[in-house]
């Protein structure tokens, strides 16, 4: 596993990415899949590819909320236009000559692109990095009117990987997750959001 390198469930036109709401939010848009009001539009949204990333930050969905894991598919065109347009959150040398450059950039970016450590089963931080996109106001329009395919509420999925965690049965836990693997990357897009190459 390198560094800095997208995992994700996909296929040939769909990427899944994972959100978690409050039931308010997450209850409208699987009955209508599709984001509807109490979802604002008018603020950064984030979606990350990685199942287990996104169960340490929601803590299997009980933190205050988060209560309701949601499984976003997208099309692929969506997701790597939102790469085409990311800036990462921080001067990555890899990516910017400079902090200037970088401090430019990042001042007019509309997405941005975030590597965080990704987890283990049982939350332990590891030394790869999960990508998490930040889509701001000016682009969420696209996100929920052209880029989602489907919504679907994981929340019973993760309530039942959780319990079998409680339980001692990582082994049986480790079965139902989604299966992830790396999402292949032109050199260009994969050096603008500071991804490694195989």
């Amino acid at each position: 596993m390198r560094t800095h390198e997208i995992r994700a469930t996909y296929d040939r036109d769909t990427i899944t990415v994972y959100q978690a709401y409050r039931p308010e939010i997450a209850g409208p848009a699987v009955e209508q899949d599709r984001f509807v009001p109490p979802f604002s539009r008018g603020r950064m949204t984030w979606i990350k590819p990685s199942f287990l990333w996104l169960m340490a930050r929601s803590n299997w969905a009980r933190k205050p909320g988060q209560e309701r894991i949601l499984a976003v598919r997208i099309t692929r065109t969506g997701w790597e236009e939102a790469l085409g347009h990311a800036v990462p959150t921080h001067p990555d040398r890899r990516v910017f000559r400079s902090s200037d450059e970088w401090r430019a950039r990042f001042a007019e970016s509309v997405v941005h692109v975030q590597w965080d450590p990704e987890r283990s089963l049982r939350g332990a931080t590891l030394d790869a990095r999960s990508i998490q996109i930040g889509l701001s106001r000016h682009v969420i329009d696209q996100y929920v009117d052209d880029w989602i395919v489907s919504i679907e509420d994981r929340t019973p999925l993760v309530r039942k990987i959780h319990r079998l965690l409680q339980d001692g049965q990582a082994t049986k836990a480790k079965a139902f997750l989604p299966s992830e693997r790396v999402y292949p990357l032109s050199p260009d897009l994969a050096h603008s959001i500071g991804a490694d190459l195989p």
